[in-house]
């Protein structure tokens, strides 16, 4: 019998434990789901025979340890920050690790360690990062095979509403964590662009945006993720002249989205002064400077060009201009603007969300001039509310890793990412078996 230990049970943690659940008795697996709520972790495993469900304060290092120690391998879906204690604990007591984030570099430095533990530390194996490492690498390793030489690589991922449950403004509805949406794009973007390097401060970053068509679901605008260059030694594109990673969002979004940025609503560093006593009207007052005419008429005069009526009108709609008290203390910008668009863009009963991701690979095949295009495009619904596209296309591909590491099909130790064929092959394989697959064109 294999012990699975969950660390959170939020949005993406769905279908993770439903998968764990389902597999559990066939390949004989025990899972505990721990969480900060109890309530969370045990609507989420439904009082399965083979889950067990705790309370957990991460915090808690003889609680930690003492949960670890008992697991086989661990699974993290803590926000990223939280994973070093846990991953720390993992390679001091010799237990596997899986994680969708991003490899910090206080994870990187435990590569060494781990690979004397004899352990793997599968990191970015959700879905951007995760799918899009695999389904690149696939195509990539190909290529690459058949002496090809690519000029050109950009990918581009976004949890969107589907297009049928659209009823607001700005096309969009959490399906995953809030926060992280707000502080999205904070940094500078950089990415090579036919040779050069290009860079793109957060306060232009959602206003230099291209247009994205995928057939049958329309237009999408696109706007660059924050580090493109690093990827290009994983990916063994050490020498492309041009690479772009970014995000995708519904035509309009980052227009509106870029009068929060230049107004500072997004600012997480600082709290405001008797925050739970002003209104929204108050709020957006106090970020401009001071004039004649409404709120309203200044922003608009504020922001000058990069104005829209179809940005107003999203304000508009999220009632920003409004004398209604905001009510949440001690609250930074971006706190602010995060309780006003949970309640604004909630995913409705009824509602489902959208994944899309699409890679444009430009080559030259061996021997030959002519450039060649391969894209390939990924599609998904998500069924509900708590199954949605987005805890699908994070949680799977986390939990089939899980099962192959357990299984000693994954095992090359030390920190990880999935661009390896030992763990994407077998990774996409499954995730096509589960209705997630590529549909591919080359011309």
């Amino acid at each position: 019998m294999k012990n699975i230990l969950v660390v959170g049970a939020g949005r993406s943690a769905s279908s993770l434990i439903q998968y764990l659940l389902l597999q559990s008795e066939s390949r004989k697996w025990k899972v505990t789901v721990a969480d900060v709520s109890l309530t969370l972790a045990e609507q989420k495993t439904k009082k399965h025979p083979a889950s067990r469900s705790i309370v957990l304060d991460i915090h808690d290092a003889v609680q930690r340890q003492t949960e670890i120690a008992a697991a086989d391998l661990v699974i993290s879906m803590l926000p990223a920050s939280m994973h070093i204690e846990v991953a720390q604990d993992c390679v001091r007591l010799a237990k596997h690790l899986v994680t969708a984030s991003y490899v910090s570099k206080e994870i990187a430095g435990l590569d060494e360690a781990a690979r004397k533990a004899g352990i793997v530390l599968l990191n970015e194996a959700g879905l951007d990062p995760g799918i899009d490492h695999m389904s690149a690498m696939k195509v990539i390793d190909r290529v690459h095979a058949s002496g090809g030489e690519f000029i050109a690589f950009r990918s581009y991922c976004g949890g969107l509403v589907a297009p049928e449950y659209n009823t607001n403004p700005w096309g969009y509805k959490f399906s995953w964590n809030p926060r992280n949406v707000i502080l999205a794009g904070q940094g500078t973007a950089q990415y090579i662009e036919n040779g050069v390097y290009r860079y793109i401060p957060y306060n232009r970053l959602f206003l230099q945006t291209e247009k994205l068509d995928i057939g049958g679901y329309g237009s999408f605008e696109a706007y660059a993720n924050r580090d493109s260059l690093s990827y290009r030694h994983p990916y063994g594109l050490e020498n492309i002249p041009t690479m772009l990673r970014g995000t995708l969002r519904m035509p309009g979004y980052c227009n509106a989205w870029n009068i929060f940025v230049k107004l500072g609503l997004t600012d997480d560093s600082y709290r405001i002064n008797d925050s739970e006593k002003l209104t929204y009207g108050e709020l957006i007052e106090s970020f401009l400077p001071a004039g004649k005419g409404t709120t309203r008429e200044r922003l608009i005069l504020f922001m000058d060009k990069e104005m829209t009526p179809e940005s107003i009108s999203k304000l508009d709609w999220l009632d920003l201009f409004s004398k209604r008290k905001i009510g949440l203390s001690n609250a930074t910008p971006a706190m602010i603007l995060q309780q006003l668009l949970e309640e604004k863009w909630k995913l409705e009963e009824g509602d489902k969300d959208m994944i899309v991701m699409q890679h444009q690979f430009e080559y030259r095949a061996s021997g030959s001039q002519a450039i060649r295009r391969i894209t390939s495009s990924l599609v998904v619904k998500g069924e509900d509310q708590i199954y949605t596209a987005m805890a699908k296309t994070v949680g799977l591909p986390v939990a089939i890793a899980a099962g192959l590491i357990l299984d000693g099909k994954i095992t090359t130790p030390g920190v990880q990412i999935p661009t390896r064929k030992e763990i994407y092959e077998p990774v996409l394989t499954e995730l096509e078996q589960l209705g997630i697959r590529f549909e591919e064109t080359e011309r």
